[in-house]
């Protein structure tokens, strides 16, 4: 089954880390109906590692001088922890914003406090607060067990594969039917749910300490 999911395989590119037949299938239709309704190819990319001494871009426009059609190649390396998404042709890119995809933060609260805490100007806080709908890096960026790593590669490139899929379809006017658009949002939601409830501990720990020094201060 896994050699012919293999033979198959046109939207999964390429899969050095995953492995999983039913992972395959789901890229493979979500990306042969985004083709078939859009003309635009979408390919996934995951690999073990990049080859030696070559940086991803260029790894990237490698593989992308392969196609003449218009393709999105969304590449991850898992030992050299990058993700990128590039396109063939820069007018792809009007058809869905990769700086939303591949921002940090998933929630526009989160990119507030993200954004006080690390921008260095006022430009870069207002760069942090427009790209802060993150699809791929707050999935892999979140802890989890060594057993659970490929759960956590495979949730995370697909949730940002079946995103740009949709800012596509959206632009083009058209529906997909394997958009997974409920599943999608329940994974952002528990994200959103997880990182509120750590910053609502958060400030409920700093006030306790602040009432806790001050008590003890009037005790003295």
């Amino acid at each position: 089954m896994l050699f012919q999911t293999q033979l198959l395989a046109e939207y999964l590119y390429k899969d050095e880390i995953i492995s999983n037949p039913r992972f395959s299938q789901e890229v493979e239709d979500l990306g042969k109906e985004l083709y078939a309704k859009t003309g635009i190819s979408l390919k996934l990319l995951m690999l073990k590692k990049l080859p030696d001494d070559m940086k991803m871009i260029q790894y990237e426009k490698d593989v992308l001088s392969k196609f003449d059609n218009p393709t999105i190649i969304m590449t991850f390396s898992q030992m050299n922890s990058q993700v990128d998404i590039l396109a063939n042709d820069n007018s792809l890119y009007k058809y869905f914003s990769k700086k939303d995809v591949l921002s940090p933060v998933a929630s526009k609260v989160q990119a507030f406090l993200m954004g006080i805490m690390y921008a260095r100007s006022w430009a870069d806080f207002k760069d942090i607060m427009t790209y802060s709908n993150g699809t791929i890096l707050p999935l892999l960026g979140s802890k989890t067990k060594k057993a659970e790593l490929l759960g956590k590669y495979s949730a995370s490139m697909f949730n940002g594969y079946i995103d740009v899929a949709q800012q596509i379809a959206k632009a083009k006017n058209v529906e997909l039917e394997h958009g997974f658009g409920d599943t999608n949002q329940e994974i952002l939601f528990v994200i959103k749910l997880v990182f509120y409830s750590v910053i609502l501990y958060a400030t409920i720990m700093y006030f306790r300490r602040v009432l806790y020094r001050r008590r003890h201060k009037n005790d003295k």
